[in-house]
């Protein structure tokens, strides 16, 4: 059933056309990616979408009763309330059929209350209380909180940093569970443990439709079960997530540029005959000369533009960068102890870790602006640093474009070739005419573009780029991990972005618990392989250790009668049957302690509860019928010692 249905939507802005006739149904719990090149209207189509905004042309229908909520870039949440408020006000009517409970409930121990119809009323309450998700709602939306990594739910919003305000907004939203969510780079300012988080609970546990709005390919190829296209100011509807919008877009090219093919064969055949100059009397003639008129008036294919992105480099000596156990605080706090690291040429290292672990306080000890508490940093004579800066504070919001990218100089020099500003730009897409637009009317991923256009063509020979992917679209993304790939310098770059970290990253350098930073090899996905495994054995050293502690010392008994054969069987297959038993109590308390289960019949989560008594009940039978046999069987070793 949809929850909205939009047709010939229209939105301008003075003379340049956004949206020009856009139709398009979302569906009750469709997860829709939209994707399109910056610039091209997504974040105004969401904005009217979900009623923020208004459309010039079109309508849009929402089913009747059906919420829809909105998470943009940047949220305006009010200062003086604390996270908790923010959050619960997505649950106004819970809030409000709570109350009414407990005070009905208190009302009821009061001296000649009506307990007849009060207990009447209690119940009403409580019936509505579970009609909008249950008594376990204030638990997850704390959970939802936490998962999120805001640790404080009483914090004020007016103490918080931006990135921990959108994620204010975005805990507000997941707990309202709107029939529509519509999310703006809901992955801005996540660290990936938390996006995979995110990611797991928009696929499997969000209730609602979702029409997410992201560069983030790993999301939208995970989560989306339809991608949505917007280029001129259309929208193309592709089946399947990002892989699949990927082929389905690839096939479709090729296909019009087969037309495209065939039309200028026509053409060229059609005007080598006009040239022949044929008499216009016959019909047939007439005819020819007016198929081959309506050709040539046909526009072809427009090919999608892309940023060209190359890069100055200087020549690598032989020491690049070495840290010898560095040491890093901020605040009183701890980032890191006893850091070595030796960057060798060519290497991209990608540095990942939990938000303020210390990513970012690591490339500006390096870049000077922040002193190492311990150890040293050394940079070879011949090492030229290129920084990319996450705040993007290097902009100067009353420049134009022009100005902030090279100054007064009119040409530049880049790759061996020399280029006049205005070329050089417009491999950025920044046509002749935006040229020169102040910056500080610039979005997100067009400030992102000014800063790469800043940086690419000074030479350098090791770049320092701190969350290079964030607010670019996934067309600059692929130019910039082509650019990397054949960058011959050496690079560190903090990113919360999978995708990218897969496709250019040499060595993952992971901030971890206790202040320790570690070396993996390979990429993204080879360290999270082999963290999930070195996590599962180390659980599995656990229960072993468990077991071990657990085990009795048994007093040795003269004469114990040994086990027989079947006792001998059944205590070699017990320790698998403990670690199978020990292994469904563990999992029914996951379920347990997920705030997913509550929102689920309380009869089921009541049935949870009854299989985790059976199933600890059954752990505990085992474990001392095993205790007992291996009592017995050591008792009879022993007696037969000392016989």
């Amino acid at each position: 059933m949809p929850v909205i249905d939009c047709s010939a939507l229209g939105k301008s802005y003075g003379e340049r056309s956004i949206l020009r006739d856009v139709t398009l149904t979302i569906r009750s719990r469709e997860r829709v990616g939209l994707v399109g090149n910056n610039g091209s209207g997504k974040s105004t189509l969401g904005r009217i979408l979900a009623g923020v905004e208004e459309s010039d042309a079109g309508g849009i229908a929402r089913r009747r009763g059906s919420s829809v909520d909105y998470l943009p870039q940047e949220p305006r949440l009010p200062g003086s309330s604390t996270v908790r408020d923010v959050v619960l006000e997505s649950l106004s009517e819970w809030n409000g059929a709570k109350r009414r409970h407990d005070a009905l409930t208190a009302a009821l121990g009061e001296a000649g209350a009506d307990h007849e119809r009060l207990v009447a009323e209690q119940a009403s309450a409580g019936e509505a209380v579970e009609r909008l998700g249950g008594w376990e709602r204030l638990h997850e939306a704390e959970a939802i909180i936490g998962h999120l990594g805001i640790e404080d739910s009483s914090r004020r919003i007016d103490t918080l940093s931006g990135g921990e305000k959108r994620r204010v907004a975005l805990a507000r939203l997941l707990v309202g569970e709107p029939d529509l969510a519509i999310l703006d780079e809901p992955t801005n300012h996540l660290d990936i443990e938390t996006i995979e988080w995110l990611e797991e609970h928009m696929r499997d546990r969000f209730e609602g439709a979702l029409l997410l709005i992201t560069h983030d390919r790993y999301v939208l190829d995970r989560v989306t079960s339809r991608t949505l296209e917007l280029h001129e100011g259309r929208v193309t509807s592709y089946r399947g997530g990002y892989g699949d919008y990927l082929e389905a877009k690839s096939e479709r090219q090729a296909h019009a540029e087969r037309v495209e093919r065939n039309r200028q064969n026509f053409l060229r055949r059609e005007l080598e005959w006009l040239r022949r100059q044929p008499k216009a009397r016959a019909t047939k003639q007439k005819a020819r000369i007016g198929r081959a008129q309506e050709a040539m008036d046909r526009e072809g294919p427009q090919r999608e533009r892309s940023a060209d992105l190359r890069m100055g480099t200087e020549r690598l000596g032989k020491t690049i960068l070495e840290l010898q156990g560095l040491g890093l605080e901020r605040a009183g706090h701890v980032l890191t102890r006893d850091l070595d690291l030796a960057l060798t040429r060519g290497e991209r290292i990608g540095i990942v870790g939990a938000n303020g672990c210390g990513k970012t306080s690591l490339l500006l000890c390096l870049t000077g602006e922040l002193e190492p508490t311990a150890g040293s940093v050394t940079l070879g004579t011949n090492t030229h640093l290129g920084y990319l800066d996450q705040a993007r504070r290097e902009l100067d919001d009353e420049e134009t474009i022009r100005e902030s990218v090279a100054g007064e100089q009119s040409s530049i020099e880049i790759a061996g070739e020399t280029l006049q500003v205005g070329a050089y730009l417009e491999r950025f897409l920044f046509d002749r005419g935006s040229q020169r637009s102040k910056v500080g009317v610039l979005s997100g991923g067009e400030r992102a573009r000014v800063c790469l256009a800043r940086l690419l063509w000074r030479k350098t020979n090791l770049l320092l780029l701190d969350e290079p992917t964030n607010d670019l679209d996934v067309a600059t993304l692929a130019a910039l991990e082509a650019m990397l790939l054949e960058y011959p310098g050496s690079a560190l770059i903090v990113s919360h972005d999978r995708w990218f970290l897969d496709r250019v990253a040499t060595s993952i350098l992971a901030f971890e618990d206790g202040a320790r930073v570690e070396l993996h090899r390979g990429n993204y996905s080879d360290y999270r392989e082999r963290r999930r495994a070195q996590e599962g054995a180390s659980a599995q050293e656990r229960r072993a250790e468990r077991k071990k502690e657990a085990a009795p010392e048994a007093p040795p008994t003269r004469g114990q009668k040994k086990l027989s054969l079947a006792e001998e069987r059944e205590l070699e297959g017990l320790f698998d049957e403990i670690e199978a038993a020990e292994g469904r109590v563990e999992a029914l308390l996951a379920q347990l302690a997920d705030p997913a289960t509550y929102e689920q019949d309380r009869s089921a989560v009541a049935e949870l509860q009854r299989d985790l008594e059976d199933a600890q009940r059954h752990t505990g039978v085992l474990t001392a019928r095993w205790e007992e046999l291996e009592a017995r069987k050591a008792a009879a070793t022993e007696g037969q010692r000392g016989a």
